[in-house]
């Protein structure tokens, strides 16, 4: 079940949330002022991903690598 990162905009509380169907992303909740004005934010990881040219994350390696062992 993945987790996604919310954002209510009433309270301005960041939280996290299991999110197993498009259904239940719907009735998403603010935790703390049970608000359903919330949205989904984007991860660190999806906007670092994004700013690669490679597609790669930073110091992943690309193509073959003389550590590797082989030639």
């Amino acid at each position: 079940m993945p987790i996604y990162e919310y954002r209510c905009k009433d309270c301005e509380t960041v939280f996290e949330t299991f999110v197993s169907s498009v259904s239940d992303a719907d009735n998403v909740v603010c935790k703390k002022c049970e608000s359903k004005n919330v949205e989904k934010q984007i991860s660190s990881f999806s906007s670092r991903m994004a700013g690669s040219s490679s597609g790669a994350p930073a110091g992943a390696l690309s193509g073959c690598s003389s550590k590797s062992g082989f030639s």
